[in-house]
């Protein structure tokens, strides 16, 4: 039972086995290609808004299987998917109802089969002209200064959209307000339109637009209701009283009313116009008055204004005046004269009429004639008048404007004294006339050549400025409008201190001195003004070794009777109260040499070559005595020992000392001819020559024998026929002073 349970499974297993192994070969055998891929639409690409769309993806696919693959097919409008399908069928298709605006756009689709896709080329799809809009109003009654509220939508369209709104008169086709706005989120817009003065019987009609790609589409003007405009008051009206002819002194009324429609708030202000000038106004009433005795200059063009805050209405109307006589005229001799001189004022008025005058100076009568002359004083300077009347019409003249001039006095010149004028530093210099009618123009001279000119609308003083480089005198002059041609100051004399500058060390004759001689050093400056400190210095020294104010420009420094120790590097500083503290300047540096007079040379080298002759000399007797000594020595040293144990101790020590000293090989024969060899007179010796080398412990006699020498002498003894010589030998003794 197991066994056959187990064999069937096995069959069953081999089965699954060949079914897969068979799915495997079936697809390794199948194979497909996608052939082409496009795009159609229905009716067309370029539809009319409200229209239906039909989008088409159409593929052509080949494949060696039997049944067609399954494929995706994906739909994208600029860009952004917005269909995704899965079919195998060889064309899809998407609908679109009523197309609108926002449908128009770049359209393609993609085919994914397997690992396989394709895209079709880009279509446009165009979709024409904006739905139409709908427009309503907030209400179908206003009042002139009212506002409307148009509100215009297309439900049917998607955001952005631009709207235009315009305002109409009924049976007038021009635009009498036009707004605009892009609604960038929502597919309405709401505006508000002030109703006018001239507005009756108004409607507004709405248009939208539609930017489609580089397209723009634009709907169809829509019209809204009629709006009814009544009047919020009427245009103002003018009453002038009297009526018909005015003259000038008679009571002149200019009035101008309205009428106001019942609840209009705010109030209307009127207001009355010459020209520009508001000569009346009034508010919260229908009526605005102008009151005035006539004269001639009311005459003119009168305006009435009636305004809220968006309504103005205007009415205007001329009033002529008669003129009852006419304006004088008041003339004068001159206008500009010098104190002292007589003015001659008269009025005029054509036609002579019966009148009265009066001649004033600002606003004060100053003659009750026609006429008026008088001498003038700088008082009399002013604004002058003529005044007519005949009862209560009163007329001035035009106005005449008189100078008096009175002459400048002597002007006075000063500048600041207080400190000093530096060379090329900026000094002021005043000039001012305490008397003079003003503008009072001043004029510097510096040597009679102008330096500047000023002109001061007072008395007060004009200030020049200048900078002077040498001695200077300046002269101010003065003048205004008086005839004359001005007043003179007094001269002024400016000194001018120079500082210096340049300072220069140099040396009288020459920089090489005799010694004994003088040296005179000369420090000099530029043209510096006085006085002047002079300091003099030696090279790396902080204080000078002499010092001298002067006015000079040079100074000099006498050294009599120079010698070695004035040898050196010298300079000088020279300053004044012009030279800053710490800026005082010096000269170069100038070295001086000095030397001996060739007398006290050749005196020197007299007495140095006497000195060193003398030394010379010296030094060859010291020496020749030295050698006569120690050709003694040997003699005495070659002698039986004993005898130096004697009591004639004391002279072998005094001759042992003074032969040490000598040098070896001394000839005592040239040194000292008082000690000879016995065998002077005898006949040359030709024996060979001995040598005793002797070494002697020495002392100065006048030392004591606390103090011990060694010496080693050498002495020469000479062979001689004498049989007591040992031949050819030598011998060394050493002795001791204190006989050990």
């Amino acid at each position: 039972m197991q066994l056959g349970w187990v064999q069937g499974a096995k069959m069953w297993l081999g089965v699954l086995l060949m079914l897969l192994l068979c799915s495997s070969l079936k697809g390794q055998e199948n194979s497909f290609t996608i052939n082409t891929i496009r795009m159609a639409f229905l009716p067309q690409q370029q539809v009319g808004n409200g229209e239906n769309l039909t989008l088409q993806c159409i593929v052509d696919i080949s494949t060696t299987s039997q049944v067609q693959p399954e494929r995706r097919m994906l739909f994208y409008k600029d860009d952004v998917l917005f269909h995704n399908v899965s079919s195998t069928e060889n064309t899809m298709s998407y609908f679109i109802p009523q197309a609108r605006v926002y449908n128009a756009g770049i359209y393609k689709c993609t085919v994914i089969l397997n690992n396989k896709e394709r895209t079709t080329s880009e279509y446009e799809v165009v979709v024409k002209r904006v739905s139409d809009p709908i427009v309503s109003l907030d209400k179908k009654e206003a009042i002139e200064g009212g506002v409307v509220r148009a509100h215009c939508s297309v439900p049917e369209e998607k955001a952005p959209i631009h709207f235009t709104i315009e305002k109409f008169e009924l049976d007038i086709k021009a635009v009498k307000q036009k707004r605009e706005k892009t609604s960038q989120n929502q597919n309405f817009v709401r505006l508000e339109f002030t109703v006018e003065e001239q507005d009756r019987l108004i409607y507004f009609q709405c248009q939208a637009s539609i930017m489609s790609g580089a397209r723009l589409e634009t709907s169809k003007a829509t019209r809204s209701e009629l709006v009814t405009v009544r009047e919020s008051f009427s245009n103002p009206k003018f009453r002038i009283s009297p009526e018909g002819t005015i003259t000038e002194g008679n009571e002149l009324d200019i009035r101008c009313t309205i009428q106001v429609t019942p609840m209009v708030q705010p109030f209307p202000e009127i207001i009355i116009q010459k020209d520009k000038a508001i000569v009346a106004h009034s508010r919260n009433s229908n009526e605005a008055t102008y009151s005035v005795m006539a004269m001639a200059e009311h005459s003119g063009n009168y305006t009435c204004k009636v305004e809220t805050s968006r309504i103005s209405k205007v009415s205007s109307i001329v009033v002529n005046i008669t003129e009852l006589f006419s304006k004088p005229k008041l003339e004068s001799s001159v206008t500009h004269l010098d104190q002292g001189k007589r003015l001659s004022l008269w009025c005029s008025i054509p036609g002579a009429p019966t009148v009265n005058f009066a001649i004033q100076k600002e606003n004060m009568t100053v003659s009750q004639a026609q006429n008026f002359t008088k001498e003038v004083s700088v008082q009399d300077s002013g604004t002058y008048t003529c005044v007519a009347d005949i009862g209560k019409v009163v007329k001035k003249s035009n106005t005449v404007h008189i100078t008096v001039c009175e002459m400048v006095s002597n002007p006075r010149i000063v500048y600041d004294s207080r400190s000093d004028v530096i060379k090329g530093k900026t000094i002021k210099v005043s000039c001012q006339s305490i008397n003079g009618t003003s503008p009072i123009s001043y004029r510097l001279l510096k040597a009679s050549t102008v330096l500047g000119t000023l002109t001061m609308g007072s008395n007060e003083p004009a200030v020049f400025k200048d900078n002077p480089t040498e001695d200077v005198e300046y002269q101010c002059i003065a003048s205004n409008c008086h005839s004359n041609n001005g007043t003179k100051s007094e001269l002024l004399s400016v000194k001018v201190t120079t500082p210096v500058e340049e300072v220069r060390l140099s040396i009288l004759q020459n920089k090489m001195v005799e010694s004994g001689k003088d040296i005179v050093l000369l420090c000099s400056v530029n043209n510096a003004s006085g006085p002047i400190t002079y300091k003099f210095y030696r090279e790396k020294e902080v204080r000078p070794f002499y010092q001298n104010i002067s006015n000079k420009t040079q100074f000099l420094w006498h050294k009599k009777e120079a010698s070695k120790e004035h040898e050196g590097q010298y300079y000088c500083t020279a300053s004044n109260r012009a030279n800053p503290y710490n800026n005082v300047p010096r000269s170069s540096t100038l070295t001086v040499r000095v030397f001996l007079a060739p007398w006290k040379k050749g005196l020197i080298a007299v007495v140095v070559i006497g000195v060193i002759i003398a030394i010379l000399g010296l030094g060859t007797r010291c020496y020749f005595l030295k050698k006569a000594k120690a050709k003694q020595m040997p003699v005495e040293m070659s002698r039986p020992a004993v005898p130096l144990l004697t009591s004639n101790n004391e002279k072998m020590l005094s001759d042992s000392s003074t032969e040490a000293d000598r040098p070896y090989g001394y000839n005592e024969d040239i040194g000292n001819h008082a000690m000879k060899p016995m065998n002077e007179n005898k006949e040359p010796l030709t024996l060979d020559v001995e040598y005793t080398e002797v070494e002697v412990t020495s002392c100065e006699p006048h030392e004591g024998l606390t103090m011990k020498g060694t010496e080693t002498v050498y002495s020469e003894i000479r062979k001689a026929n004498n049989p007591d010589f040992m031949g050819n030998r030598y011998s060394r003794m050493e002795a001791s002073l204190d006989g050990t």
